[in-house]
């Protein structure tokens, strides 16, 4: 689902279209026509046993792996492991050996594929001894269903801004620092970012975007829903996510990453909900992940199909039910910094964040106004599981985005404020090139507004650049930096994988005895530390083997006590 919506615009050329590097992918042909049948053709997921036979080595990520994306694991110290590693070749044959059987993709991380057939096919191709299980990704053919949004009613608005070179998206950029990013020299330079969406039209035509093209900034395309490299029709919500990153033209326009280089992927088709536009984002996640990219900017949510049997209850948003969500814990896993927008279900019956805003390890993003309030659709937290999300906002509220024709429009959504955050992340991130994908979000979060104090509303609140670099910089920090929030006591990281936990002081909290004590989520008391006198600004806690949970931390000095709460995955 999109999540968020504005007037179409039409009539737009075409122009050739970048080749992706996963379209030679041998296990991955292009569609050919589906064997004659006697029933109604489904697309399905099929789960293979095992990875069995296969040629493919860890120890050879070459094979698999562009140079790319072996080198963003090293830099992060993550090795490749047997999830990893592309399905066996020998299973695709047989899954393609049954007639009526249309092999459309294949997936590394879950050994599964993506096959099109009728349900007596379908019997056959469960019946495989390399086959476990079998999953349908659609039902009924596509209809006319509408997306849900926020803003169904676009508002043109064609007159430069009043900031001569950033127009209307001026304020969207400098309520997260961008601009101050931008002045630093850090404008996204050599960093991918992939896009997935619903389609991307105008951007090989309009002004704003004119640049990528331009400066080869355009590392490729793919439509997986047409299983095609045509990306420049369909839905135009993409070109809109698109323009709060790359939009880049100098008194009209400038997104917050404008020199980022770009993956665009369609992996929704508007026409319908189904939750196979979830395994689409499997799959360009995946192939994301081959290419190298290193953030991914997601404005797709998901929580009820067309058929309501199937649809999702907020129980399952828990970080390990729904199929998109695995995929973006994966996508994490492997050193990507996906970031998700929050949903557009506050006023409603919903309310919640949306598949897969709920993944852990990902950066969820909700949506306030120019003035930093929180909007009133912005899907809010927790997870089921009680995890903080959204973890950060931005301006989603009338932000400046371009049409398809290049027009300068507002819009409102969680759509917007993710990608705009998506491009903050991919500045912070080239400012600081040793750190791993998750102290990125971390930093993120520490600069936050509501750093030390998050609710479900807008997590750790709105991020600022300057804050970010000088907290991943003490020694050589940027001038001009905003006022800070009031420094009060924080746990880092939060949430946590392991139990090495970080207990950031305020300044009333430091050279004074310290006694810590952490409480789990039934109350019982399950460590406690002193912590002598210290001028430091965070001191390690010795919190022993934490359980998966929420806890409690209680601090008291001589004079008063806080609390402050924390999450361990």
């Amino acid at each position: 689902m999109i999540l968020s919506r504005l007037f179409l615009t039409t009539g737009l050329s075409l122009t050739a279209v970048l080749p992706l590097l996963a379209d030679s992918d041998p296990q991955n042909p292009p569609a050919a026509p589906v064997a004659k049948t006697t029933g109604t053709v489904r697309k399905h997921l099929i789960y293979f046993k095992d990875k069995a036979g296969t040629p493919y080595t860890v120890a050879n990520p070459q094979a698999f792996l562009s140079a790319r994306a072996i080198q963003r694991r090293q830099r992060q110290n993550i090795v490749v492991l047997p999830r990893d590693l592309p399905v066996s070749p020998a299973y695709v044959q047989q899954v393609k050996a049954v007639a009526g059987a249309q092999l459309w993709y294949t997936s590394r991380w879950f050994n599964a594929a993506i096959v099109a057939c009728d349900s007596a096919t379908l019997q056959q191709v469960q019946a495989l001894p390399c086959v476990r299980s079998a999953q349908t990704l659609n039902r009924g053919l596509p209809g006319t269903r509408k997306p849900k949004g926020e803003d169904a009613n676009g508002t043109l608005d064609q007159e430069r801004g009043t900031r001569s070179q950033y127009g209307k998206a001026f304020t969207q950029a400098q309520m997260v620092g961008a601009v101050q990013m931008h002045d630093a020299g850090f404008r996204g330079e050599g960093m991918q970012i992939a896009v997935f969406d619903g389609g991307f039209p105008g951007v090989n035509s309009a002004s704003a975007f004119r640049s990528i093209t331009q400066e080869n900034r355009l590392a490729g395309t793919f439509n997986v829903v047409d299983k095609s490299t045509n990306v420049f029709l369909r839905d135009s919500h993409g070109t809109h996510c698109l323009s709060t990153i790359g939009g880049n033209e100098t008194g009209l326009y400038i997104g917050t990453a404008p020199k980022a280089t770009f993956r665009l992927f369609i992996t929704e088709d508007v026409s319908s909900e189904h939750p196979i536009e979830e395994a689409n984002w499997l799959i360009a996640a995946e192939k994301a992940d081959s290419a190298g990219v290193d953030v991914i900017s997601s404005s797709l949510g998901y929580s009820t199909f067309d058929f309501p049997s199937i649809d999702y209850s907020y129980a399952t948003m828990n970080g390990r039910t729904a199929l998109s969500t695995r995929a973006a814990t994966v996508a994490a896993r492997v050193g990507m910094v996906v970031v998700s927008s929050a949903g557009n279900e506050g006023n409603g019956s919903w309310r919640y964040i949306t598949a897969p805003a709920d993944a852990d390890s990902i950066l969820t993003v909700g949506a306030t106004d120019s003035l930093a309030v929180v909007a009133g659709f912005s899907s809010r937290g927790p997870t089921a599981d009680g995890r903080i999300k959204p973890n950060l906002a931005a301006m989603g509220v009338q932000t400046a985005i371009v049409s398809p024709g290049g027009a300068v429009i507002r819009g409102n959504g969680t759509s917007y404020s993710c990608p705009v955050l998506a491009g903050l992340v991919a500045g912070f991130w080239q400012a600081n090139p040793t750190l791993t994908a998750q102290q990125v979000i971390s930093f993120l979060q520490r600069s936050g507004t509501r750093a030390t104090t998050p609710n479900d509303d807008i997590g750790y609140g709105i991020p600022n650049f300057v804050r970010a670099y000088n907290l991943a910089n003490p020694g050589t920090p940027l001038a001009a930096a905003p006022p800070a929030p009031r420094q009060d006591l924080l746990i880092y990281p939060n949430p946590s994988k392991d139990d090495e936990l970080y207990l950031q002081l305020a300044v009333d909290f430091q050279a004074t005895p310290l006694q810590v004590r952490i409480y789990d989520a039934r109350g019982a008391l399950v460590s406690e530390q002193q912590i002598a006198p210290t001028t430091a600004a965070a001191v390690r806690l010795q919190p022993g083997v934490l359980t998966k949970g929420v806890y409690t931390c209680t601090v008291s000095n001589r004079r008063e006590q806080r609390t402050v709460r924390f999450v361990k995955l």
